[in-house]
């Protein structure tokens, strides 16, 4: 019974956030596994081509659930030190069948500040469409609490059509500065916080996100020989930040990865106590994963529910990463790779 009296609590009020109070992106806990999504500045950061999915089924533990998708092409342009995506994101929660779909189109370009720092500057814009379906709500005045029967809508849906849409224009930018050891960077979203009331007569806006990132990578001892190639298998440790604000939360992720190739370990906390009464002490993330020489990762995470919601009644939250970099265009492209940046690997 507690668990469907929080899940409901929690429903109401992600789809209170449509029309009366502020919205707030998905996060991811492989953010950098999601790049483009992370910042429009990552966009061929890679250097070659790649094309990556990410899948999130968070609170599967609540009668109703909240999944995220994210499907994404990047290239590199060495003639022109450019890189160009395409990016689809989308969420789902099963209460409204409330559907958010975003497809975007980023742009990057690499400058050599020096002979190790380089910095790139990016940019996004967006189509988005919000879907909702409200038939299915039940309120406190649908109830006739003599013999428990659920009416039709009342007045809480006036001047809401039940299955209503919202499409709006989105624009992001971001920049990054790295080395072959540490980047620093940061992104802003949501650049003219668009309306996304589904009411045509009110305004609900989408608060601008802006977000820093950040983190230094440690090489370690090499390790053995690839059987096939005899190149070293790295080995190196890793300490990144995320700090995200958009109004009124505002979230920290830190963690640390050790890759051993081609296995990958990771842990990361997310919240940002305060004296305030947000939700911002949320999870515990544990992430394993792969990272092969044919270009393939693989990754997948737990996230550890540590709020008040508690872990018996969220079931935390499931995560999934897959992306495939690979060699598009003149072979001789390979060797004028100048400097990847020494992001983690998820």
């Amino acid at each position: 019974m507690l668990r469907k009296v929080l899940g409901c609590i929690v429903m109401i009020a992600w789809i209170l956030k449509l029309n009366v109070s502020k919205s707030q992106d998905v996060q991811y806990s492989q953010f950098y596994a999601a790049p483009m999504y992370l910042n429009p500045a990552l966009t061929g950061a890679s250097e070659l081509t790649r094309v990556g999915v990410n899948y999130r089924n968070q609170w599967p533990g609540l009668d109703h659930s909240f999944n995220s998708y994210s499907a994404y092409i990047d290239h590199y342009i060495f003639d022109y030190n450019s890189g160009i995506g395409l990016i689809f994101n989308g969420n789902q929660e099963t209460l409204a069948n409330l559907s958010t779909n975003e497809i975007g189109l980023s742009y990057s370009y690499r400058l050599q500040l020096s002979q190790n720092l380089f910095f790139r500057i990016g940019g996004q814009v967006s189509y988005m469409q919000r879907d909702a379906f409200f038939s299915d709500l039940v309120f406190g005045s649908m109830i006739d609490i003599v013999n428990g029967t659920v009416g039709g809508i009342t007045d809480e849906l006036n001047g809401i059509p039940l299955d209503s849409k919202h499409s709006f224009v989105d624009y992001a930018v971001g920049g990054l500065f790295y080395t072959d050891k540490f980047w620093i960077g940061g992104s802003a979203h949501h650049l003219t916080e668009p309306n996304i009331s589904f009411v045509d007569d009110q305004t609900s806006v989408l608060p601008m996100k802006v977000s820093f990132q950040g983190g230094y990578k440690m090489n370690l001892s090499s390790g053995g020989r690839d059987y096939f190639t005899h190149i070293g298998q790295e080995r190196s440790l890793s300490f990144a930040f995320n700090y995200k604000q958009q109004d009124p939360f505002n979230q920290l992720d830190l963690g640390a990865q050790l890759f051993l190739q081609p296995l990958v370990l990771g842990i990361w906390y997310r919240g940002l106590p305060t004296k305030n009464n947000l939700p911002n002490n949320e999870a515990v993330i544990g992430l394993v994963g792969v990272s092969l020489e044919s270009g393939l990762d693989i990754g997948y995470s737990y996230d550890v529910t540590v709020s008040k919601l508690g872990q018996k009644n969220s079931g935390g939250a499931h995560e999934i990463s897959i992306r495939y970099t690979f060699l598009w265009g003149d072979p001789r492209s390979r060797n004028q790779r100048s400097r990847v940046i020494p992001c983690f690997k998820y």
